[in-house]
């Protein structure tokens, strides 16, 4: 069975940092693309950063660039998102989402989602 597993999540002040991990079991993730969705309560979940199976290639939603950084490290099967600059908008309840083809991750249609750890930014 597969499981992601998010970690990180918490309280923090406008400005402030936090990092998210998701940690990856079951089967061999080196080879999959990674990402992170989030979503608030009454709205679609959105896109937020992706990173392919080697990390040679990262995507971001605009509404991110420049203050959030995907990484992983596949020896410990572990995706990362540094998120700098937090702002009250980022408050959301983050997923990691996992599969072999970085499209369907990029896409919000891939085949392995973690249960989710909220963020909240307060102002």
């Amino acid at each position: 069975q597969v499981q992601l597993v998010e970690s990180g999540g918490g309280l923090v002040q406008a400005g402030g940092s936090l990092r998210l991990s998701c940690a990856a079991s079951g089967r061999t993730f080196s080879s999959y693309a990674m990402g992170w969705f989030r979503q608030t309560t009454g709205k679609e979940r959105e896109f937020v950063a992706a990173i392919t199976w080697s990390g040679g290639r990262t995507y971001y939603a605009d509404s991110v660039k420049g203050r959030f950084t995907i990484s992983r490290d596949n020896a410990k099967i572990t995706v990362y998102l540094q998120m700098n600059s937090l702002k009250p908008e980022d408050t959301a309840v983050y997923y990691c989402v996992a599969d072999s083809n970085p499209r369907t991750v990029v896409g919000g249609t891939g085949d392995y989602w973690g249960k989710g750890t909220l963020v909240t930014v307060s102002s």
